[in-house]
């Protein structure tokens, strides 16, 4: 690699090292500073490149995946784009059992990506025969020279980000970080992250941001298994109906959950004010943050950091299609149907 000329042998190597964007209108009338760890601007647009291609090179030096291998994962679109970008520089082929929770656009780009897709319905328990996690391990147990990689349960989810996460964003606030806000869903972007800098400063605050239907807050306060907590919802990569062992409840000082709709109108306001085009898991990150704010979490002398996940091209038929917003009901009195801004020459 030639780094001088910013000339690169393979995307791989763009994996990382994503920049911290400060928020300016969207928090101004919050004490304190605020600032966007966007991970889109991975080359596969989410911050769940790093995971598989850690978890992928580990593999390959603990000689578990060979030449000729395929790659099975459960997925509910953003690591499985990211599996299928590092196995085509790789020469691997991947096979992805997917949520049906998740957004055609997703399920689209993992076409696009060369992987084979078996999409499994959303809500149905974990350990039902058509759940993606029950597939994907029925489909490694059939399949000779298979290797699952199983991101819920898989501690390399962690390690991952406690060796860039972590390590980028305490040198980009120079240590002066005194929050961090993240999604949970594996776990493991929030876990490893606040590992690395809890080990650096026992007193910065860890905040999981969890879904209404998901069992991730009751769990992490009580240590209880409540399936009375599950029912459907509908962001995507956040929340769960078990219990990743890649989550470090132990690293997280608490959690706050947050609506399907207030988090996609969310998703929509950072865009038109902080000119990010984000997801929907982005926008339940930030939402969760002006709940805090709410609640009196932050005063002048917060430093803020809250990770956006990936790109809102993801979610193009979702919180970016008006049809879909108003068919959810998320259009009311409170939030209005966007003002009609496209107009046809004819």
């Amino acid at each position: 690699m030639n780094e001088q000329k910013n000339v690169y042998d393979s995307v791989l190597q763009l994996v990382g090292n994503t920049p911290l964007i400060k928020l300016n209108k969207i928090t101004a009338h919050i004490d304190g500073d605020f600032y966007a760890k966007v991970e889109a601007f991975n080359p596969g647009h989410s911050s769940k490149d790093r995971i598989a291609l850690h978890i992928i090179e580990e593999a390959e030096r603990n000689g578990v995946l060979k030449p000729g291998d395929t790659i099975i994962e459960t997925t509910s679109g953003n690591t499985g784009f990211s599996i299928a970008m590092v196995s085509i520089i790789k020469g691997y082929e991947c096979i992805l059992a997917v949520s049906s929770k998740s957004s055609p656009d997703k399920i689209d780009a993992l076409k696009a990506m060369g992987a084979k897709v078996y999409v499994c319905p959303a809500h149905v328990s974990a350990d039902d025969p058509r759940s993606y996690y029950s597939v994907a391990r029925r489909l490694h147990e059939e399949m000779k020279g298979s290797v699952y990689i199983n991101q819920y349960f898989n501690e390399s989810n962690i390690d991952a980000h406690f060796n860039s996460t972590g390590p980028e964003i305490w040198e980009q606030t120079e240590g002066k970080i005194t929050h961090l806000i993240a999604c949970s869903g594996t776990g493991g972007t929030i876990s490893g992250t606040a590992r690395f800098l809890k080990s650096k400063n026992k007193d910065i605050k860890i905040i999981g941001i969890d879904a209404y239907g998901s069992v991730i807050q009751k769990y992490h306060e009580t240590r209880e298994f409540d399936s009375g907590e599950i029912y459907p919802y509908r962001i995507e990569g956040l929340g769960k109906n078990l219990i990743p062992t890649a989550t470090d409840f132990d690293a997280i000082d608490k959690f706050v959950k947050v609506t399907d709709e207030e988090s996609a109108h969310t998703a929509r306001e950072i865009a038109q004010t902080e000119g990010l085009f984000v997801g929907y898991t982005s926008g339940a990150a930030l939402q969760g943050l002006k709940q805090l704010a709410e609640d009196g979490e932050f005063d002048k002398n917060s430093r803020v950091v809250v990770i956006f996940p990936d790109h809102g091209s993801r979610y193009m038929s979702k919180v970016f299609s008006d049809k879909w917003m108003s068919d959810q009901g998320f259009f009311d009195s409170q939030h209005e149907e966007a003002v009609q801004s496209i107009e046809y020459i004819k």
